[in-house]
């Protein structure tokens, strides 16, 4: 029963990030947490910007 448990736990915590990157990324917010100014692959993360 506890093995149900914990991955009834580690689901739920994927499901939060995953709703959590998608939100981020409707909002035009990078997915790194860090500025675009010195990033080598910020061409590659925002094509049409």
């Amino acid at each position: 029963m506890g093995t149900y448990f914990v991955a009834a736990v580690v689901l739920a915590a994927v499901i939060l990030i995953i709703a959590k990157l998608a939100r981020d990324k409707k909002k035009g917010k990078s997915a790194c947490g860090c500025g675009c100014s010195n990033c080598p692959g910020s061409s590659v993360c925002h094509k049409n910007r």
